[in-house]
């Protein structure tokens, strides 16, 4: 009886370990998860200008599935025809992730194309924007709140004393959180480690919205 009652007491033991063991638990992709990330390129440029970024946001800790650059068709930076292939882009993205919002990075001219879909369409889809040395005064002098004034869009403009194509004037953003580097050109924001640590604060909710 005493060696029955021990296997009895053993087998309770495992079952409960086993239930245990079943119990649905939350993975750390599943609580570290972001926002995809989309790269807008400049004038001339190409989704491949992402990839040292891409590389730095991976080791940081963003999923390959939460990165994406978009490749747009007209490379002339046409602000208006740019921000209606992202608009799609955007939604595409949105429909493959099951997120409701995305965080954009924009170099350059992909900085007024991404400006110019928030102000056209994309007030609700965006989270944290970033740019990168982009003429954005072309499109607005102000920080787009977006459509909800209690969630507003964030706003990181990063642009360099050494960049002599954009104008820093041109860059500055009202409202946003706007900073400015040294020893980077323009072509350089984008393979800058210093510039990579800026943008690491701003998809994590490190930009500014005072309007």
């Amino acid at each position: 009886m005493k060696i029955t009652r021990i296997i009895l007491s053993l087998t309770i033991c495992m079952s409960i370990i086993s239930v245990m063991g079943l119990k649905p638990t939350v993975s750390k992709a599943q609580t570290t998860s972001h926002d995809p990330v989309i790269y807008v390129h400049g004038t001339g440029g190409n989704s491949t200008n992402f990839l040292a970024i891409k590389n730095y946001l991976k080791q940081q800790g963003w999923a390959s599935n939460e990165l994406y650059a978009i490749e747009l068709i007209d490379k002339t930076g046409n602000s208006l025809t740019n921000a209606k292939q992202l608009s799609s882009y955007v939604d595409k993205v949105l429909k493959e992730t099951g997120k409701s919002k995305v965080d954009i990075i924009g170099h350059s001219a992909g900085g007024i194309n991404t400006l110019t879909y928030i102000l056209n369409s994309g007030g609700t889809k965006v989270n944290d924007v970033v740019t990168l040395g982009s003429p954005n005064k072309f499109v607005t002098s102000k920080a787009p709140v977006g459509k909800d004034p209690n969630d507003k869009i964030l706003y990181t403009s990063i642009y360099s004393k050494n960049d002599y194509l954009v104008p820093n004037w041109l860059s500055k953003l009202d409202g946003a959180k706007n900073v400015q580097i040294s020893g980077v050109g323009h072509l350089g924001l984008v393979v800058s480690s210093k510039v990579n640590e800026l943008i690491k604060v701003g998809l994590n909710g490190g930009g500014e919205n005072t309007n």
